[in-house]
């Protein structure tokens, strides 16, 4: 049964940073697509950033030039780093895993006070 755990989440102020983990667990990782999305209260879902199996990544114009999304195969993990946060980024962030299917974490909430 695959399982995506993320961590990293918590509290920052305006401006900090943090680094968001996901990992997966009984699959061959390196085949799929990883992907990063965020909920705030009241919003839908959106696309934060994805990074295909072969390591192209793609970013919401809101993140460009403050996140990194990177994927480490080996430890079947992959990261978005976080920088510059704005109070605007305050939403639960969810790691996504996919490709002919897809899988979804439970979430963690990075909450960014002004």
């Amino acid at each position: 049964q695959l399982q995506l755990v993320e961590s990293g989440g918590g509290l920052v102020q305006t401006g900090g940073s943090l680094r968001l983990s996901c990992e997966a667990s009984g699959s061959i990782f390196s085949i799929y697509h990883m992907g990063w999305y965020r909920q705030a209260p009241g919003k839908q879902r959106e696309l934060v950033a994805t990074i295909s199996s072969g390591g192209s990544t793609n970013y919401a114009d809101s993140v460009k030039g403050r996140f990194t999304i990177s994927r480490d195969n080996a430890k079947k993990t992959v990261y978005l780093q976080m920088n510059n946060l704005r109070p605007e980024d305050t939403a639960v962030y969810y790691c996504r895993m996919f490709k002919s299917t897809e899988y979804w974490g439970q979430g963690t909430q990075v909450t960014v006070s002004s």
